[in-house]
């Protein structure tokens, strides 16, 4: 893993690799959620996937910036699809992925690309997210930008994971998106597990560091490690499967 800087505010971001993979391999994005500069709690999934033949790239950034973090999240994704390539990825197989709020972030790119400078990645990734208030990316609200229906271009895939013990946020969120693309017949997958919001990523919160850190509860590594399997999936690593369940 590698730390280097992006954008004009040089905020911190890591970068997992594979060892031995041929390059130039799929590349994932993947933002974090409402903690500001919390890019270490995703290390244990980020490192899981990179196991499975991804590089992933995951940006320190501040939702409770003036403008709730949308300059970070745009400066990370500038600097993914121009300098992925110097570590070993594609920069035509980026997925773009987020948990929790970065979840949101995320998927608000995948039905509302136009707000976010028209950028489509390969697929999108949200991880124990909520979908029906403002995505930080683009000042929209993803549920109600699926209902309008104006984006025009081909849809981007979009993959939803989420734990069924969520007591933050609820599964029934995740689900709830589901519905809502399969009715408009866009390209979308669900798996769940029976984890909660922080084992999805293979972490458990630990209330005197008010932080998740990384576990080794059989729940949080069975969830972590197929989410690590999905981020792997949705980049390209492997081919997509139909149907509502991974």
């Amino acid at each position: 893993m590698v730390v280097v800087r992006y954008g004009a505010s040089g905020k911190l971001m890591d970068v997992h690799r594979p060892a031995d993979a041929p390059e130039p391999v799929p590349a994932v994005l993947l933002w974090h959620g409402r903690g500001p500069d919390e890019r270490d709690v995703l290390a244990p999934v980020a490192r899981a996937a990179a196991e499975r033949g991804v590089v992933v790239l995951v940006p320190d950034w501040r939702p409770d910036a003036p403008d709730g973090g949308r300059t970070h999240l745009r400066e990370s994704a500038a600097f993914a699809r121009q300098h992925v390539a110097e570590f070993g990825g594609d920069p035509e197989r980026i997925a773009l992925a987020g948990w929790s709020l970065g979840g949101k972030a995320a998927v608000g790119v995948a039905v509302n690309p136009g707000a976010f400078g028209d950028w489509r990645p390969q697929a999108v990734v949200g991880i124990a997210g909520a979908y029906g208030s403002v995505a930080p990316t683009t000042g929209t609200v993803p549920l109600d930008d699926l209902r309008v229906g104006g984006d025009e271009g081909a849809p981007v895939p979009v993959w939803l994971v989420h734990g069924t013990a969520d007591a933050v946020v609820d599964v029934e969120r995740s689900r709830e998106l589901f519905t809502a693309l399969t009715e408009r017949g866009r390209p979308v997958l669900l798996h769940e597990d029976v984890t909660d919001h922080a084992g999805v990523i293979m972490t458990e919160f630990v209330p005197e560091h008010a932080r998740c850190l990384p576990s080794t509860a059989d729940h949080a590594v069975r969830a972590g490690t197929r989410t690590a399997e999905v981020l792997a999936r949705a980049a390209g690593v492997a081919a997509r499967n139909s149907g509502r369940r991974l």
